[in-house]
């Protein structure tokens, strides 16, 4: 894939941007009034973009479906704190990025937490900070120091991706590896190894949508669109070609059917939820045709994550992250009828 020379800046955090271009830019740094008060409830959820969490739980769920694959590992009650720490150093890099991001967003997002002085910079950056420290206690709680063995590189990632990488050419690769160690994460009380495939297949997806979204502002090239849409039909066919893992015992075989035909049926709606508007942007690479491919693309997150899990042959994660992506198709209706385009996750 290549990219396009002289890109805007772009900043996704485990998620593609979804920038809409301003019309006009002023040419001088906008100035806010200073804080005065301690910013409210709906101030920090917009500065972490608190829905957007929904589409990186399923994360570590997949990774801790595919990692118990096949075999009697236990689950304890400390386990479910693994997509609660996915979450925190989610939400805690979203703070981290409007951190970055204040300056440039004075001038394109005025009406954002910091710079219509509602959060304060420092507050933002102590936000990040302590919910990537909670991540990362929650993970240490959760599969001792098996789960830090991950969760640190994980935020250590973060951070680089957010102060550091963002603007340079490694920066979709951060972002991948941000995501394929999320899935790692949940696979941290099980066998690691097993939950590799998934990991992959989740990085490779965040990588393509990642290089796509960079040609939203100012259109991108069909040989990038045209490579992620074939990655796209490469991920499906991957994950829905080979045989689910379900562990040999009476009545297996006819769970294994069900479960094959599952994972058939979730990387059907992965490809559905995104790949028509890949096509659409190797066909006129137009920058409106980017930033939908790029929704599109981060939309599928949860029908792929779904995919491996019931890959893994735990149809209950399935039907749990088909909830979940019911839950968000609700948001986003219920953005749209309020006059939103959706939740921005930039």
């Amino acid at each position: 894939m290549t990219s396009l020379p002289d890109q805007p800046r772009f900043r996704p955090r485990f998620d593609p941007p979804l920038r809409e271009p301003s019309s006009t830019e002023p040419q001088t740094r906008t100035r806010h009034p200073a804080r005065t008060s301690a910013p409210s409830l709906g101030d920090l959820a917009e500065l972490v973009r608190a829905p957007a969490a929904l589409s990186v739980i399923g994360d570590s769920l997949a990774g801790l479906a595919a990692a118990r694959a096949g075999t009697p590992t236990p689950l304890r009650g400390r386990h479910a704190l693994l997509p609660v720490a996915s979450a925190c150093l989610y939400l805690g890099g979203m703070a981290l990025n409007d951190y970055a991001d204040r300056h440039l967003d004075a001038t394109e997002r005025p009406e954002r937490p910091i710079p219509s002085g509602r959060v304060t910079p420092r507050g933002a950056l102590a936000v990040g900070a302590a919910l990537t420290a909670g991540g990362v206690a929650a993970a240490g709680i959760a599969g001792g120091r098996r789960a830090l063995a991950v969760a640190v590189p994980l935020a250590a990632c973060v951070w680089t991706y957010d102060l550091v990488a963002k603007d340079h050419p490694t920066g979709p690769v951060v972002m991948a590896a941000c995501r394929g160690l999320d899935v790692l994460l949940g696979a941290t009380p099980g066998h690691l190894r097993s939950a590799l495939p998934a990991a992959a297949g989740l990085a490779a997806h965040t990588l393509g949508v990642t290089v796509l979204s960079r040609g939203e502002v100012h259109g991108t090239t069909t040989q990038v669109a045209g490579g992620v849409a074939a990655g796209t039909v490469a991920g499906a066919i991957a994950a829905a070609a080979t045989a689910p893992s379900v562990a040999g015992a009476a009545g297996a075989g006819s769970y294994r059917t069900v479960a094959r035909w599952t994972t058939v049926a979730a990387a059907g709606a992965y490809a559905a939820a995104c790949l028509p508007a890949q096509v659409r942007a190797a066909a006129r690479p137009t920058a409106a045709n980017a930033r939908t491919a790029t929704r599109s693309g981060i939309q599928a997150m949860v029908p792929l994550q779904a995919t491996w899990a019931a890959r893994s042959g735990s149809l209950g994660t399935t039907a749990l992250l088909a909830g979940v992506a019911a839950v968000g198709y609700g948001l986003r209706m219920l953005g749209r009828a309020r006059g939103r385009a959706g939740v921005s996750i930039t």
